[in-house]
């Protein structure tokens, strides 16, 4: 495990290089893992979405392929790079449906009813407005925004997502409950508006 661990560190290194062979490579070794963020985010969408798990993975690789100035430090920094960019392109995805269809009865559902560890249950969640409001989340703490970003949108684990951002994994649960509850009363507030 120790080499396919150090092989996956050299990867990363080589991609943040540069080194188009390995991010190819890099990208062949995370693309299961890629597929299945996407497909969970995905599930949280509306079901006649368009976009399917195959394409915002491949829209990711090209997007971090053509963004030069990352430098990955491991697996988890990768992936959590990585479900930031599937959230802008769910996002800019949804912003140009909005704009095609405004007014047009979207059903929409509360936050309360998105949990991570439960991806299998099918969400309709507002993502523009999930956007708005996890902007001005990360304005009042960028660490609850960051946690709700790598939990919902990554799909990483509580120990992951600690990880990721070098804290307890009790704080990180801590920080999600009320991340969550602010998200709520915020997509409340805007709903309304």
């Amino acid at each position: 495990m120790s080499s396919s661990r150090s092989d996956l560190t050299a990867l990363l290194s080589g991609a943040s290089s540069g080194d188009q062979d390995a991010l190819s490579a890099l990208f062949a070794i995370v693309y299961d893992e890629l597929r299945q963020v996407a497909a969970s985010a995905l599930r949280r969408e509306r079901p006649e979405h368009t976009l399917q798990p195959t394409a915002l993975v491949h829209e990711t690789f090209l997007r971090l392929a053509d963004d030069s100035a990352i430098w990955w430090e491991n697996r988890s920094h990768f992936l959590a790079i990585a479900s930031k960019v599937m959230r802008r392109i769910l996002v800019e995805h949804a912003r140009g449906r909005n704009a095609q269809k405004r007014g047009s009865g979207e059903v929409k559902r509360s936050l309360d009813e998105i949990d991570v560890p439960m991806p299998s249950v099918p969400i309709d969640l507002d993502l523009v407005m999930l956007d708005e409001a996890l902007a001005r989340l990360a304005q009042l703490d960028a660490r609850q925004a960051r946690i709700v970003e790598l939990r919902f949108f990554g799909g990483l684990t509580v120990e992951e997502t600690a990880a990721v951002i070098g804290s307890s994994p009790r704080t990180v649960k801590r920080d999600w409950q009320v991340a969550r509850a602010w998200l709520r009363r915020e997509m409340s507030r805007l709903e309304t508006r």
